[in-house]
């Protein structure tokens, strides 16, 4: 242990916890995860959950891999040390929120199973749920909605994921949620992800401090 952790005080125990924040916003807190290659929609679908909820009431946060990587997490790469530290980073932020007693919508990218994993363990695994947004690496490449494909193709983007770079999908036993969006509209993405939204964040309404 450093020195530095030694000297820790935490004061988390001082603090109003999730549960008082749910109950005055109404709503239950939850980090929903949407993940997947560059040009599969979950940043599309991603916005439209925010914009949608945030009209219904509820008190959200979106959180976007290009905003973090301009800001926060501006100093970290895409070698494999540095996506690991990008989504640990991001976690703690989701967790940060979480606590507060906010809805948090991730878009990242978020290639490899183990990090998926080690962010619904770093918000706890009852309070995040990550969403696959399912596209095929051609069917985004015809997209390539920022010119990045074809920037890979030529070699000016080194380790980019599908090309140079590996992606996991989600195994039978995972607890992820899948889009199809190489099936779905825009429209048909959001009202499924919404149906499955609702039950998550609904809250009791008979319950106050």
């Amino acid at each position: 242990m450093s020195l530095s952790e030694n000297n820790l005080h935490t004061e988390f125990h001082r603090m109003q916890d999730r549960r008082t924040k749910e109950i005055l916003f109404q709503q239950r807190a939850h980090v929903f995860w949407f993940y997947g290659l560059s040009g599969s929609g979950k940043t599309t679908i991603a916005t439209a959950l925010e914009q949608r909820l945030t009209y219904q009431g509820y008190k959200t946060k979106i959180l976007d891999g290009d905003n973090i990587r301009g800001g926060l997490n501006k100093d970290l790469g895409f070698s494999d040390e540095d996506r690991l530290e990008n989504i640990r980073r991001i976690s703690e932020v989701a967790k940060l929120f979480y606590d507060a007693g906010v809805i948090v919508i991730c878009s990242f990218i978020t290639p490899k199973r183990s990090l998926r994993e080690m962010a619904r363990q770093v918000v706890g695994e009852e309070g995040c749920t990550p969403i696959f947004a399912k596209a095929s690496f051609e069917t985004c490449a015809e997209r390539d909605v920022h010119g990045l494909y074809a920037k890979a193709k030529a070699g000016e983007i080194k380790n980019f994921t599908g090309h140079g770079s590996g992606f996991e999908e989600p195994q039978a036993d995972d607890p992820d949620w899948i889009l199809d969006t190489d099936v779905l509209s825009e429209e048909e993405a959001l009202i499924d992800v919404l149906k499955r939204v609702h039950p998550v964040i609904e809250f009791e309404s008979a319950i106050t401090l």
